[in-house]
């Protein structure tokens, strides 16, 4: 079976993927082993608690687990896998679930442990757990006497439509490397004893055998580009027909990249519904982030208002607290005290506002601060979805055009144009002899007046032929 897995955090996200009944038509919590709650939110969420004593911020190894389509896989098989990648991974005795999908008549699984190892409080090491991954997977393979992919068998003969988006630009963007394509080329010429099995070895190497437009036998890649067989190989053109026979039984280069389409095209379309889908998921993860971040920030305003005003009342409670009453108060106002505890109190009132200005500025500030660096990443997020997408289409929109391509015809062998060039060689004869003179001359050249002018080269043509 297929194993993927990784190091993430995210424990809410992760439970609530886990636990999808839209998007799966059966969910099973098999086990939770470990933890302290049987809820998968309140496990992860328990995991998430121990990392924080800790500086890890992957604290949970994800892996999901994919059996060959169409083969009935037994729960104890998931389990002894899960078991041996386990040990593998040197996360016995961590805490784990497991948890089963099932959608659209296949079943597969996940487990999840947390690298938290709380006697010693430090995240348990994964070294190199891809390659082990893969190692497990071809032994669960042979095991179990699946047909194992030609990927496990040797990373050459995986299949050339499988790829990713960030593969399909890293090659159209850097090139290819030109001593990688003359490998490939010249590989497969030599295990091959005939076009058929010439051209299977091409395929299985990304390349489709074709008849070319100006040499006879070519190889095209799955970017469109054009290859010649016996330049890249290394033989003359005179051994590869020897070989591989007649070219005009080959399909053509059109043909070739309409193919090409027709196995690529599927791939691009799913990868445009999936940074459509992605873009919505974006969106909608984006607006609900600012829906709390706004709730939190007017949650904030409001406890600063509320202290605000508890201080102020305060404040204005001690000030009163100052002035005096009945006939010392009346003597105060006599005497002039009242009206300089007054100024004294009008300041102080002026200096708390202004105090509270700031704090609500600072506040504000701090808040403009988070939403604007929300707004830059989701811009950004924006524009390398955006140049996906339009880079998804362009190559959707060029490999059609492939498709309208007319079909090329076989080339056509050189015909000797010997009437053409008969009179050819007769017009010419024609204007350079000399006829003879009305005047009396014996001769004057062709295309020459009587003044002595001579015609240009074209009317020369003209007069002689009439």
């Amino acid at each position: 079976m297929i194993l993927v897995g990784n190091q993430r955090g995210g424990a809410s996200d992760l439970a609530r993927h886990l636990l999808n009944a839209h998007d799966n038509e059966h969910v099973r919590l098999a086990e939770i082993r470990g933890f302290m709650s049987d809820d998968l939110h309140e496990a992860l969420t328990e995991a998430y608690a121990m990392s924080k004593g800790t500086k890890c911020r992957k604290f949970l190894y994800s892996l999901s687990l994919n059996p060959p389509p169409g083969e009935q896989v037994p729960e104890d098989a998931f389990e002894k896998a899960i078991e041996r990648i386990e040990k593998d991974l040197g996360l016995g005795g961590q805490p784990r679930a497991i948890v089963f999908h099932e959608k659209e008549g296949r079943r597969h699984a996940h487990a999840v442990w947390s690298r938290i190892d709380t006697s010693a409080m430090k995240a348990v090491n994964i070294h190199r757990d891809h390659e082990k991954l893969n190692a497990a997977s071809r032994d669960l393979f042979i095991k179990h006497g699946w047909t194992l992919p030609e990927g496990f068998i040797d990373r050459e003969l995986s299949d050339p439509t499988n790829f990713t988006l960030s593969e399909w630009q890293q090659a159209k963007r850097i090139g290819r490397d030109p001593r990688g394509i003359k490998t490939a080329l010249q590989d497969a010429w030599a295990i091959s004893d005939s076009a058929v099995t010439f051209a299977h070895a091409l395929y299985e190497r990304g390349y489709k055998l074709a008849r070319g437009d100006r040499r006879s036998f070519v190889a095209v890649d799955r970017m469109g580009e054009v290859y010649a067989i016996p330049k890249w190989v290394g033989v003359k053109t005179k051994e590869v027909r020897a070989r591989l026979g007649d070219e005009a039984a080959l399909p053509g280069i059109t043909e070739s990249k309409a193919a090409w389409t027709d196995e690529i095209l599927p791939r691009f379309e799913e990868m445009a519904g999936a940074l459509s889908s992605k873009a919505a998921e974006r969106n909608y993860a984006y607006e609900q982030r600012k829906a709390r971040l706004i709730t939190q920030q007017r949650e904030e305003r409001q406890v600063l208002a509320s202290m605000q005003r508890e201080r102020r009342e305060k404040d204005a409670l001690v000030r009163q607290a100052k002035f005096n009453k009945g006939l010392r108060g009346l003597w105060d106002r006599f005497t002039g005290r009242h009206r300089k505890l007054t100024r004294e109190h009008e300041k102080l009132a002026l200096v708390a506002k202004r105090k509270d200005a700031s704090e609500r500025d600072a506040l504000t500030f701090r808040h403009l601060e988070t939403r604007r660096a929300l707004i830059a990443a989701r811009r950004e997020e924006i524009s390398r979805l955006r140049e996906n997408r339009w880079f998804v289409r362009g190559e959707i929109v060029e490999r059609r055009a492939w498709q309208r391509e007319p079909p090329s015809a076989p080339r056509e062998p050189r015909r000797r144009r010997t009437a053409l060039r008969s009179t050819i060689r007769t017009v010419a004869l024609r204007v350079w002899i000399m006829p003879p003179s009305p005047s009396g001359a014996r001769h004057r050249p062709a295309g020459v007046l009587h003044d002595g002018n001579r015609l240009p080269q074209a009317q020369c043509l003209y007069s002689a032929d009439h």
